[in-house]
């Protein structure tokens, strides 16, 4: 692994609490820092209704970026969160024998939830716009368990339709992404 990057996890979509914006959480375990990242509606129905399993009637864009890669025999070894600039994120595909694809972070982290592969995330990036996972109080007043959020969040996923993030999907990404 290339010292400059770290494994993350892709926790899953989540609406902001503070202003009602999309963002896609990346948790870092080791440090347990988690680093939010802002997404349009059809960015977050992306990766959610992949992470739910949940497969369109017609392939959506990422799927057909999917299935080219696998028809050309085309692997996506990892995705890389590269670069946090003027509060944009910045990632790579990173396919076969290391070509690297520049991409926006929303569409990158579609494409691993797919193709179910590591991402990375430099750790600079990690440092700018990671924050410290905080366990908060359940509703019994006991400090949450983890491994118990994550199930219910994946519950959610499981229930989760494209509609549920806005415009049925359809709208073309928010002038306001954070991408």
């Amino acid at each position: 692994m290339h010292d400059d990057l770290v494994q993350v996890e892709v926790l899953g979509v989540r609406r902001h609490p503070d202003d009602d914006e999309l963002v896609v959480l990346l948790l870092e375990p080791v440090g347990e820092l988690v680093v939010p990242i802002s997404i349009g509606p059809v960015e977050a129905a992306a990766i959610a209704t992949a992470q739910a399993g949940i497969v369109p009637p017609r392939p959506m864009t990422h799927d057909l970026l999917r299935a080219v890669l696998e028809t050309m025999g085309t692997r996506l070894t990892r995705v890389e969160i590269t670069e946090l600039s003027g509060g944009i994120f910045h990632a790579a595909l990173v396919l076969g024998e290391e070509e690297r694809v520049d991409a926006r972070a929303s569409d990158a982290l579609a494409m691993a939830v797919r193709m179910d592969c590591p991402v990375l995330c430099a750790v600079d990036v990690l440092a700018q716009a990671g924050v410290e996972a905080q366990v908060t109080d359940g509703p019994d007043g006991e400090s949450g368990d983890s491994e118990a959020e994550v199930e219910r969040f994946r519950e959610f996923l499981d229930q989760v339709e494209p509609e549920d993030f806005g415009d049925d999907g359809a709208s073309p990404a928010s002038s306001s992404e954070n991408e």
